[in-house]
């Protein structure tokens, strides 16, 4: 088990260091929520055996930190840790400071539900901030439902789930792919598009409610395919793209094969200040590994980019850098997970326990007026409302703001004629 005084970088590069925490760490606390409660015996702020004492509370992190997932998730562990610091520099939740267990899932399902499980049953913890991909939220889901544990999930997904014991802190389709698709339609006036995603269930997914949107439309899909998790040679694939000339290129490729592609895109001579592409996948996160150079140019639809201008983001962005080093990025899954511990001790705050089923109840209406991407606030379908914003790619690894819609987006993670 780790206290906040414990913890260290998980990053794989010059990142990795030991970490002293204090108000110096966490610049920007006076914009974030600091209601502190007395501490209420244990007894009376958990009925049912989860890990809290009279001074502390434990909670797990369960993400990659090996495997080609990692490149996607150590950024959200990284804000995991940043807001579980930031709040025990507050006097924790309900007066206690949160203590941390951390598992890899190894870019691997069957070790996510593992690792949930040991969490949730062994460890007794009262909430998990975890997973990526919808491969490991599907893996985990029915643990969690089993032992009635709660998940803040922080990763943009393809909607089409809901459930009591999940938080999902990142967008649904609507949010993002059907937002960024009637983008690219209306400023880029594409009528012709090939999907391109890893092979799994959130790319095949996301790609069967784009091709929806797009035929629904009167638009053409010139091409549709998928690679393993992982793969790195992109060559054949490019040459048809080459042959084609779709308007867009409509990207779901995740995690490391993200190096690959972007390289061998520009080695082939696709020059992407010409030819449009949009990403649903490609975070500042993946940029540090992809290359400035080699992506600049692309969009991404997504709900928050580090170069956001508002007072919250101003705030958290050094604090970020402060912990993890000044060559850190933050990208959108990396922000939506910094949420994760944040709505989690106002909504125990409001039920005034950590108690499961009180927290499920409590969850609705919860707003966390601190958000670095600008605000946020829970639906009672356990999704959040939030913006859509499209960004283009810079040289330097930075998205500039081109569009974000006017007001949030309701979530709906059911959409009729989607599902």
């Amino acid at each position: 088990m780790m206290s906040a005084g414990d913890f260290s970088s998980d990053r794989p590069s010059a990142l990795r260091r030991k970490l002293l925490f204090g108000m110096a760490a966490v610049p920007g606390l006076a914009l974030l929520p600091r209601a502190v409660a007395a501490a209420a015996p244990a007894a009376s702020v958990n009925s049912t055996g989860l890990a809290v004492t009279d001074s502390t509370v434990t909670v797990g992190i369960l993400h990659s930190i090996t495997g080609t997932m990692a490149i996607s998730e150590t950024g959200s562990v990284e804000a995991e840790k940043l807001a579980i610091a930031q709040i025990n520099e507050q006097g924790g939740v309900l007066g206690r400071k949160i203590q941390v267990i951390q598992e890899d899932g190894a870019s691997d399902w069957p070790t996510f539900a593992e690792k949930s499980k040991k969490l949730l049953v062994n460890d007794k913890v009262a909430a998990v901030f975890g997973c990526w991909t919808s491969a490991s939220r599907k893996a985990v889901l029915p643990v969690f439902e089993q032992y009635n544990g709660m998940l803040y999930y922080p990763t943009f997904y393809e909607g089409l789930e809901q459930s009591k014991n999940v938080i999902y802190t990142g967008q649904e389709a609507t949010q993002q792919i059907l937002a960024g698709l009637d983008w690219v339609m209306k400023e880029k006036g594409a009528k012709t598009f090939y999907l391109l995603g890893s092979d799994y269930i959130w790319p095949r997914t996301s790609n069967k409610i784009a091709r929806k949107h797009i035929e629904m439309h009167g638009l053409t899909v010139a091409g549709e395919e998928y690679f393993p998790l992982g793969n790195t040679e992109f060559n054949s694939v490019i040459n048809k793209i080459k042959l084609k000339k779709p308007d867009v290129i409509y990207m779901s490729v995740v995690g490391g094969s993200n190096v690959a592609f972007y390289k061998q895109l520009k080695a082939a001579g696709i020059d992407l200040n010409k030819q449009t592409l949009m990403t649903i996948s490609v975070t500042e996160d993946e940029i540090l590994g992809i290359g400035g150079e080699n992506i600049a140019g692309a969009y991404a639809c997504m709900k928050y980019f580090q170069s956001l201008d508002n007072p919250n983001n101003k705030a958290f962005v050094p604090a970020f850098k402060k912990m993890w080093g000044e060559k850190a990025v933050i990208g959108d899954v990396t922000q939506a997970a910094y949420l994760g511990p944040w709505l989690w001790k106002l909504t125990v705050e409001k039920a005034g326990s950590f108690d499961i089923d009180k927290v499920a109840a409590a969850s609705p209406g919860i707003e966390f007026k601190g958000a670095p991407e600008g605000y946020v606030r829970i639906h009672e379908n356990h999704h959040l409302w939030s913006k859509s914003r499209v960004g283009r790619a810079r040289a330097d690894g930075q998205y500039d703001l081109v569009y974000e819609t006017p007001d949030l987006m309701e979530p709906n993670p059911f959409p009729k004629g989607y599902q």
